[in-house]
């Protein structure tokens, strides 16, 4: 058992030693080398995204991911604006419920949680409805595991010259988002995720002229992008107390994802870490919620086992204890739980798990992983 567990989770997760060691220095809000830090970081998210710096500003903001996602509602879409959300999961639901806590106009399309979402329904949606001005949706919706069509989506929202928001939250570093091939006015992350860092900080990669457009937009001080990207502009600090050390590991993290091939290298270990989880859990009878061509190398929804000795807490207790940290499930449509393929993992971690998974169910009296 490894000293302390892996976090096959969807987040926070497992974190390389040397990001971790980033944080053991102290630093200065004001000092120039946290400046530099500061700059050296909004920099690179912006390239990730495969985006321009002259068009593009990433904006980060203290907090966990949503609170990304609650600031690039509450200041992009104006006040008398609407929000069209397209929901598959919990995490588009909570969309909506920031869009009605702000005081945003909203509406939303609802997919089954194993479904994609429909470009189709949002090309309708657009043509019958001219005070829809934004379009949200969630890239890789880790209530399931499921990779939505952003690509198809984009086209459509930009046929019809509205304005598209994404919440990449669990797919940003390691699957694919350009901005050259991908029309949107955002796109929100955080520290944690793909990009293994740690958590406390989210970002929001935006256009500069949807920035400039949202001054006054914002129903919150904290959370407004507008002039927290005008802080960085005017002396490339922030404007409230920065979680530096998250910074700092996160600048770490950021190195250790270049020097490991960007957004393909990482994609293609979390992509390998997932088919050894899924072939090994199905040779133990288990099934996945999705089929392989929705699956998103991130984390994978599994069935519950019909076998009444299974017993998912003591599961997941005895998992635990050997070394691996899993996730309940967050579906309606299933009795299920998660495994996730993400972190500073690779296949001899994911072998380890498949083989803890065999023990617990051998030690359980569990015949089959079989719903």
């Amino acid at each position: 058992m490894p000293a302390e567990p892996y976090l096959l989770t969807p987040g926070p997760l497992t974190t390389s030693r040397t990001v971790k060691e980033a944080m053991l220095r102290d630093w200065g809000s004001r000092d120039g080398a946290f400046i530099a830090l500061n700059a050296r970081v909004r920099a690179r998210l912006v390239e990730l995204a495969g985006g321009d710096a002259a068009a593009f500003a990433a904006v980060p903001v203290q907090g966990s991911g949503t609170f990304a996602v609650e600031a690039m509602i509450g200041t992009l879409v104006p006040r008398d604006g609407k929000l069209l959300v397209l929901v598959n999961g919990a995490y588009g639901t909570r969309i909506v419920r920031i869009a009605q806590v702000v005081g945003r106009a909203v509406a939303a399309i609802e997919a089954a949680e194993d479904q994609p979402v429909s470009p189709d329904a949002l090309e309708r949606a657009l043509a019958a409805d001219s005070a829809i001005t934004h379009v949200a949706v969630v890239q890789c919706e880790t209530t399931s595991g499921i990779l939505n069509p952003v690509e198809a989506v984009a086209e459509v929202t930009a046929r019809h010259g509205r304005a598209l928001l994404i919440d990449a939250m669990s797919a940003f570093g390691a699957l694919p988002l350009d901005a050259r091939r991908v029309p949107f006015e955002a796109v929100a992350a955080s520290s944690n995720k793909c990009l293994e860092g740690v958590p406390g900080m989210g970002f929001v990669i935006v256009r500069r002229d949807a920035l400039e457009r949202a001054k006054g937009n914002a129903h919150s001080l904290s959370l407004d992008l507008h002039d927290q990207a005008r802080g960085f502009e005017a002396n490339a600090q922030w404007r409230f107390t920065p979680p530096t050390h998250v910074l700092a590991a996160f600048d770490q993290a950021l190195a250790e994802h270049a020097a490991e091939g960007g957004v393909e290298g990482r994609g293609a270990r979390y992509a390998a870490n997932c088919r050894i989880l899924v072939e090994g859990m199905r040779a133990m009878g288990f099934r996945t919620l999705l089929p392989d061509h929705l699956q998103a190398p991130v984390i994978v929804t599994f069935r519950m086992p019909a076998d009444p000795a299974f017993d998912f807490p003591r599961f997941y207790d005895q998992l635990r204890e050997r070394g691996f940290v899993i996730y309940p499930g967050k579906l309606t449509v299933a009795d299920s739980f998660r495994i996730g393929c993400i972190g500073r993992l690779g296949a001899p971690e994911m072998q380890a798990a498949v083989e803890a998974v065999r023990a617990t169910l051998a030690g359980m009296a569990v015949a089959s992983g079989a719903p």
